[in-house]
């Protein structure tokens, strides 16, 4: 082939590739473009929101009380707790090991924030501060144990599921529980504590900004790099329609108590965490070790490290799923962090989103799995049916999530973007 037709060929496929770009920005290339993605295997929150969807009708068309405004507000306060935990499980799952004691780790915290604050008399700052810090040092201890002694991460976590919980019976003794002072700063704030107005309306402008400018920025840079990216006129469509949808939720919630500060910190705690995956160094290792070990410790990723991060933010965040779980029922008891938590925090990551395979996951995926699982949870409570039918609701919703997960995971590695 001669220097000419080289070029004539090349210059064909830049023209066919400027053409898939100017194509792209149009409703319809945008609509074929997501298409292609999902038969890639590329499906993000899709099966997540369809579900979030069929609950809600379902649930709604049974009962009218379900999307009430109040019955959301509390639906998000009960979210908070288990969602916080959702979120570490999200960190040790992205690096294919998995958590088991973070129910007990959350209940031990919950126990000690009412012995060192109540019986003890420390102040609570103090008390919320040494229960965060044995958090992380519980989950340094799996760390040592996993990088050091090679012991896998579901025997050690089983191991600290019982410990935990023992230790937690320990601390509350024969009483079997601690009321927490009631009308305090800490149980206000689980309990009661909703933004004014003005605040949630600026925060959901907000995100709407903040999409835009991070849009902007990612655009600009693959200009640079001579890559496509998306239109000006692209971004403002989607921040706006970000704003329209979280300025109506607010609207919605405000006609009742409003949005709860618990849950905001929650959500908060869930953008950090989503910055710190997906644009952090420490982040991108994070999935390169979930995705294979052996090559991300070849391309010279501190391998021991990243699983250390990944046990200790896990652990910390039980133990802030503890403290929280305190404060919304204004008491420390030995139910804390039993039951279906361990379930429930664990779906949540796996419904969400997050991959059991390691290597794939968002921070939202906590955030959208929690509110399926709460939905569910509601939804049965208002019909007054039992708690086993959420069992077996939930269950088969996980196995769903599971089954979709690994079908996708297939359909990428076809597509050669595992």
């Amino acid at each position: 082939m001669t220097d000419d037709t080289q070029r004539v060929s090349a210059a064909r496929l830049l023209d066919r590739r400027d053409e898939r770009v100017a194509h792209a920005d149009t409703l319809r290339g945008m609509i074929g473009a997501f298409v292609d993605r999902v038969r890639s295997g590329d499906l993000g929150s899709l099966p997540v929101v369809v579900g979030l969807l069929i609950i809600c009708t379902a649930f709604q068309s049974l009962n009218p009380v379900f999307l009430a405004p109040d019955n959301l507000v509390n639906l998000l306060f009960d979210c908070s707790t288990v969602g916080v935990i959702s979120l570490g499980i999200v960190c040790i799952l992205m690096v294919g090991e998995i958590d088991l004691s973070v129910g007990s780790v959350s209940g031990f915290s919950s126990a000690l924030i009412g012995v060192l604050w109540v019986n003890q008399d420390w102040p609570v700052a103090v008390a919320v501060i040494t229960a965060l810090v044995l958090g992380a040092s519980i989950g340094a201890l799996y760390a040592f144990l996993f990088n050091r002694l090679g012991m896998p991460s579901f025997v050690s976590t089983l191991s600290g599921l019982l410990a935990w919980l023992g230790l937690q019976l320990y601390l509350l003794g024969s009483s079997g529980s601690i009321n927490l002072p009631y009308g305090s700063p800490l149980v206000n704030f689980g309990q009661m504590l909703v933004m004014p107005p003005i605040v949630s309306y600026t925060l959901a402008a907000l995100a709407g900004v903040v999409v835009f400018a991070t849009g902007y920025r990612m655009a600009a840079r693959r200009r640079a790099a001579g890559l496509s990216a998306s239109t000006l006129g692209h971004l403002l469509l989607k921040a706006a329609l970000v704003i329209i949808v979280l300025e109506f939720i607010v609207y919605y919630l405000n006609l009742a108590r409003g949005v709860p500060w618990m849950f905001g910190l929650f959500v908060g705690l869930c953008v950090v965490m989503n910055y710190a995956l997906k644009r952090t160094k420490w982040g991108r290792s994070m999935s390169a070790v979930g995705g294979n070990r052996e090559a991300a410790r070849r391309a010279g990723i501190n391998v021991r490290r990243i699983y250390a991060s990944a046990f200790m933010l896990c652990s910390t965040l039980a133990a802030a799923g503890g403290i929280l779980a305190a404060a919304r029922l204004a008491s420390s008891s030995q139910q804390a962090g039993t039951g279906d938590v361990n379930l429930n925090a664990i779906a949540a990551a796996v419904i969400g989103g997050t991959s059991l395979f390691g290597g794939r996951g968002s921070a939202y995926s906590a955030l959208l799995g929690i509110i399926v699982i709460q939905s569910i949870a509601s939804g049965l409570t208002l019909l007054d049916l039992s708690s086993s039918l959420r069992y077996m609701i939930t269950g088969a919703v996980l196995a769903v999530a599971v089954i979709v997960d690994s079908l996708a995971r297939r359909s990428r590695v076809s597509h050669g973007r595992a």
